[in-house]
């Protein structure tokens, strides 16, 4: 068995082991209850992630932000990643998200988004590593499950530093149970390539468990990630969109099993079950909004993908689209639409 293959079971973050070490990443927008079920049933996953929460909100008592929060047991192992400035109010979110008792928390030093970074927090605490310490030392006290970070190379703007490798050490020193690093600055957001030598060097620099984050969008990804890298676990957002059975595929490669290509009916069930749930629970706005963006990334690599697309691109009420999207497998098993877009 190769040393990869090995690190099927080796992923264990504090108290909590976790089966397989590829990890979803907490995309805002994406990431709530209804997507983590659905990739949680898949199967392959091995830790799911919470689209992040405010800590200023949440501590404030904001009805749509503490509704992020909610979970299931069959969502676990799971972890709630909070992010903001202001160490106090941190502390308090932490505690708040301890007595919720999901498996891990886990606090965003990572996102570049402007209006995060305009808040001073995310990445842009990469750039007060004072600050960030202060942050992660009140979040610790008041937690008993492990707590995480995720961050990137660094704030990559003006004079500010490429400074990972210490921000990796504080969080050791600190009692941080794991640190996830995308490979790219903030500055670069999605742009580039992810270097992965820079994963190998706080791998080597920290003793906790690093998962690696950025540019793995297949088994192969994954698995080379955690060739080169020497990672303990793989993190991965943007081709999840696209490809919901990656982390399936992916585990059936660390196990040395042919990976396993979702069938026609098993896109069909993930697309109709997800749709029937955003409907039965968002209002209509909300749904409209949820349906076109994940009918957007579902369709892609879908026989005539391109052309149901266009179709729904026109739909103005949410039941509609369920109906489309019947309508288009049928077409499709009929032996219209082959031509995958």
């Amino acid at each position: 068995m190769s040393d990869v293959q090995e690190k099927i079971t080796g992923l264990r973050i504090g108290a909590v082991s976790i089966d397989t070490p590829l990890v979803l990443a907490p995309m805002a927008g994406i990431c709530d209850r209804h997507f983590r079920l659905l990739i949680r049933r898949i199967g392959g996953v091995g830790l799911v992630s919470m689209e992040f929460v405010s800590s200023e909100a949440v501590t404030r008592g904001v009805g749509p932000e503490l509704e992020k929060m909610t979970f299931t047991d069959e969502e676990r192992p799971l972890a709630i990643q909070i992010y903001g400035r202001d160490a106090a109010r941190m502390s308090d979110c932490a505690a708040l998200v301890n007595d919720l008792r999901p498996d891990i928390c886990d606090i965003n030093m990572g996102c570049p988004a402007n209006k995060i970074l305009k808040g001073c927090a995310g990445a842009a605490l990469m750039d007060d590593l004072s600050r960030a310490a202060r942050i992660i030392e009140a979040c610790r006290r008041r937690l008993d499950i492990p707590l995480t970070v995720k961050f990137r190379l660094g704030l990559g703007r003006g004079e500010s530093p490429v400074n990972f490798l210490e921000l990796g050490r504080i969080c050791q020193d600190l009692g941080v149970a794991a640190v996830a690093l995308h490979g790219r600055t903030a500055k670069q957001m999605y742009r580039g390539e992810a270097d992965w030598e820079q994963i190998a060097r706080l791998k080597d620099a920290v003793e906790i468990p690093v998962i690696g984050n950025g540019d793995v969008r297949s088994p192969g990804d994954a698995t080379r990630m955690m060739r080169e890298t020497g990672c303990d676990g793989v993190m991965i957002g943007r081709a999840v969109l696209t490809d919901p059975w990656v982390f399936r595929r992916t585990a059936d490669v660390l196990r040395g099993r042919e990976p396993r290509e979702p069938t026609a009916g098993e896109r069909r069930e993930l697309i109709a079950t997800h749709f029937r749930w955003i409907m039965r629970d968002f209002d209509r706005k909300t749904a409209l909004h949820k349906l076109r963006t994940f009918t957007g990334r579902y369709t892609h690599g879908l026989p005539g993908g391109r052309k149901l697309r266009q179709r729904i691109s026109q739909l103005e009420e949410p039941g509609q689209f369920i109906d489309m999207v019947e309508r288009h497998f049928d077409e499709v098993d009929g032996g219209r639409g082959e031509t995958a877009a």
